[in-house]
């Protein structure tokens, strides 16, 4: 189909143009027609979302290296690649989902399959391939365990999460169950079992989720307006709702960081950073309940939220005691391997 000068709703339009359309208000066609094209070595990687997909690598690592069981070299590759393949997996397939909806969003209208830079089916088969890799390399390879928590994290995200986003702004914490099982699949990996600081971690990615993605809802409002996304901020009230459980959420956070020292997990080096990065993050959340607040404080608590769980994570790894008891568990389990 031919376009022309005015025709935001031709199926064909470029991305540059549906990008003025977007932001002039116009009515935007869905992408619905097939091409043939696979697409570049670039489309690919940006289809598996490589700055979320290094976050995993990052979470999936500190729940190994915090296990009380160091395990051999070959398991901790294998962890950290079946898990950033599962992740990378879900991620495409969700892009393949909502290539539709993407279309339609300013931020997301760029890439691969809604700018008609690569045919649907290529994406779907290359995230079929990425979940056919991942899942039995991390059930045969590291453990069923891992592999279990993957598949449920892979399903949750493409089968509840992505058609949940148009029904409800709740979507977001079954997508946060998901986003919080890297570390504990990196726990399991090296342990074989689910522990309570395994749990921790899986608490804290979870919570730390909400205000992160809430914040996002807050300064992209009106691009899920124009996608049919449901999110808290446009329903009616929400925009107070939303501020209030960014604080919540932030308090519930940083209370269940310092449940890490009690069971042995840290020691005074993470209390004391966990202690003011909390502080610091509660404080700038409190900030956003105020009347003059707007879309600049939601991307700065945007951005905080990445710099918290950096410099939590962080000192946590940094922090873990080497006492005896992990130093025995640890040569034991080389003795067996």
């Amino acid at each position: 189909m031919t376009h022309t000068s005015d025709g935001c709703t031709d199926r064909a339009i470029r991305a540059d143009e549906r990008e003025r359309c977007v932001q002039s208000g116009e009515t935007v066609a869905p992408e619905l027609h097939l091409l043939n094209t696979m697409g570049g070595i670039g489309d690919y990687v940006s289809l598996a979302k490589p700055r979320i997909t290094a976050l995993v690598a990052f979470t999936t690592a500190s729940g190994l290296w915090l296990a009380p069981i160091r395990p051999p070299p070959a398991i901790i590759v294998l962890t950290l690649l079946g898990t950033v393949l599962a992740v990378a997996s879900a991620n495409v397939l969700n892009m393949y989902l909502e290539r539709e909806t993407d279309a339609l969003m300013s931020r997301t209208m760029r890439r691969p399959l809604p700018a008609r830079r690569m045919d649907p089916r290529f994406a779907l088969r290359f995230g079929i391939l990425l979940s056919a890799v991942s899942l039995p390399l991390l059930s045969l390879a590291v453990g069923p365990l891992p592999g279990l928590l993957a598949a449920i994290a892979l399903v949750s995200y493409v089968l509840l999460y992505t058609p949940m986003k148009r029904r409800s702004p709740a979507s977001l914490l079954v997508g946060a169950v998901a986003g919080a099982m890297p570390p504990l699949i990196g726990w399991t990996a090296a342990t074989g079992k689910i522990d309570l600081p395994g749990l921790l971690l899986f608490a804290v990615l979870f919570l730390w989720q909400v205000p992160h993605f809430l914040a996002i809802t807050l300064f992209r409002r009106d691009d899920y307006v124009r996608a049919g996304v449901l999110v808290l901020p446009n329903e009616p009230g929400g925009d107070r709702r939303t501020r209030h459980n960014i604080v919540s959420y932030t308090v519930a956070l940083v209370s269940v960081s310092f449940l890490f020292v009690p069971l042995g997990v840290a020691h005074t080096l993470y209390f004391v950073t966990a202690l003011c990065a909390g502080a610091l993050f509660v404080a700038y959340g409190l900030n956003g309940l105020r009347p003059s607040s707007g879309r600049r404080w939601a991307r700065n608590e945007f951005a905080l939220s990445l710099v918290y769980l950096t410099v939590l994570l962080g000192a946590l790894v940094i922090d873990q005691p080497r006492g005896t008891a992990g130093h025995k568990e640890r040569t034991e389990a080389r003795r067996r391997d």
